[in-house]
């Protein structure tokens, strides 16, 4: 389980990021985050792997605290994947680039090739192996950067902006992964700014604002209430919006929703 308990961060300059925070997702979840830019969205999954440490509060993976935990140490548990994957691909070739933390961690090099392959395949890259990701068209980095996520069997994932750039193949492939972690009882945590990709693969959303969390519940619960929708500066996903042309109901979110809905 991954927990913020009243979990506060300033920066430096004195801007409040994150203004109490209480959050708990559970083993195995797949929660998208939502909200404008300067919500507090990457502030706040920033804090679950200890690539930042709260200012006040508390997080806790797995019942551990991360207070005292260095980054290396939480990203055991909880792998973290940037929007850009330029901002964490550095190795010569992919097939190094995803074996290295195995070898920071000393795995045995049997283990090592096995899981490598494994990821590899789960993130649809295994032609690429011996290629330098300098040389790689930015969507299949992408998915370079989760198989170098994936490879240590973490307990939780965090993407940010996972469908930034990817075509339709893409999106296909990146759900594909999605449902295979939660069946090995993965947690998936998302931001992103991309309402379709929330309504076609996630059923839990949170919306923040202002460092604040201001809906948290089902896909309903968000984008069929008006006044959530205000206060995060969210556009209602097309299906919900035809939903709502067609007075079908707030609760009608999704475009199997709408065609249930029907008569």
């Amino acid at each position: 389980m991954i927990e913020l308990r009243d979990v506060r961060f300033t920066y430096p300059d004195g801007s409040t990021a994150v203004a109490g925070v209480d959050l708990s997702i559970a083993s195995g979840e797949r929660v998208a985050i939502v909200g404008q830019n300067g919500a507090g969205k990457t502030t706040t999954v920033k804090l679950m792997n200890a690539l930042l440490t709260p200012t006040a509060g508390e997080v806790l993976i797995d019942g551990v605290s991360t207070a005292g935990r260095t980054t290396a140490q939480v990203a055991r548990s909880v792998g973290y994947v940037f929007q850009n994957p330029d901002d964490q691909l550095f190795s010569a070739d992919v097939r190094s680039e995803i074996a290295f933390l195995p070898r920071y961690l000393k795995w045995p090099d049997d283990m090592i090739t096995e899981r490598v392959e494994q990821a590899a395949a789960l993130a649809g890259i295994t032609d690429h192996l011996d290629t330098n990701p300098k040389d790689l068209p930015s969507a299949v980095r992408k998915f370079v950067a989760i198989a170098a996520v994936l490879v240590s069997g973490c307990s939780h994932v965090i993407l940010d902006e996972p469908t930034a750039g990817l075509d339709t193949r893409g999106l296909d492939l990146l759900t594909g992964i999605l449902d295979s972690l939660e069946r090995d009882g993965v947690t998936v945590v998302t931001i992103t700014h991309d309402m379709r990709f929330v309504t076609d693969a996630f059923t839990r959303v949170v919306a923040m604002a202002q460092g604040r969390i201001v809906a948290d519940g089902e896909l309903a619960d968000v984008f069929g209430d008006d006044d959530v929708l205000a206060q995060a500066r969210l556009k209602r996903p097309d299906p919900a919006q035809l939903a709502r042309d067609l007075r079908l109901g707030d609760r009608v979110v999704t475009i199997d929703d709408v065609v249930a809905a029907i008569p």
